[in-house]
């Protein structure tokens, strides 16, 4: 079964978390939500979230993914925190899928892996460079980078992540199961 990380910083985007780990889950995809501040992560809008393990605890080498979610204030923390920066490199460096929504392609910026292609939310592309922004498409995929654009795109985001992970005929069943519209 493939295995995805998604750390959690307080101050994450809760729409955009949940949706990554339910749609992933559904999809027979093992998510493990570890916690970067702390075990529970209060969210951007105080939702609160019990996380599995703690980042430092993460096994890298096992994992097929990495996937964050956006809220600027959880993103600041992934893009300053030395373990979830030192996991994005060793991802890329092992040519392993890396996904971020919203403001979190910010996080892949700090760590030198975002792709030459890319969308986010508006605005955030001026921290991180105009050039190679798409502001027209929801989600992009340039090589094993993944970004999307915010809450309204996050189903969509994690329903790419099955397919890249399990296959087109499993992200087709889990999109009409759902009823997605992407």
């Amino acid at each position: 079964m493939p295995q995805i990380l998604v750390p959690l910083a307080n101050g994450f985007e809760e729409t955009e978390a949940i949706a990554i780990i339910d749609i992933c889950r559904r999809g027979d995809i093992e998510v493990i939500v570890a916690g970067v501040d702390s075990s529970t992560i209060m969210g951007a809008h105080d939702i609160s979230i019990n996380t599995d393990c703690l980042i430092e605890e993460v096994n890298v080498n096992a994992l097929d993914m990495i996937a964050l979610p956006g809220g600027w204030g959880g993103t600041e923390s992934l893009a300053s925190n030395k373990t979830v920066q030192s996991i994005l490199k060793q991802m890329k460096k092992s040519d392993k899928y890396i996904g971020a929504i919203c403001a979190a392609p910010y996080a892949l910026d700090a760590a030198g892996v975002l792709s030459d292609n890319f969308t986010c939310y508006p605005s955030i592309e001026t921290k991180i460079r105009l050039d190679g922004y798409d502001k027209n498409t929801g989600t992009i995929i340039d090589g094993k980078i993944i970004t999307s654009q915010a809450v309204g795109t996050a189903v969509c985001f994690a329903l790419e992540i099955v397919k890249i992970l399990k296959g087109d005929e499993a992200y087709h069943n889990l999109k009409k199961e759902i009823l997605a519209k992407c």
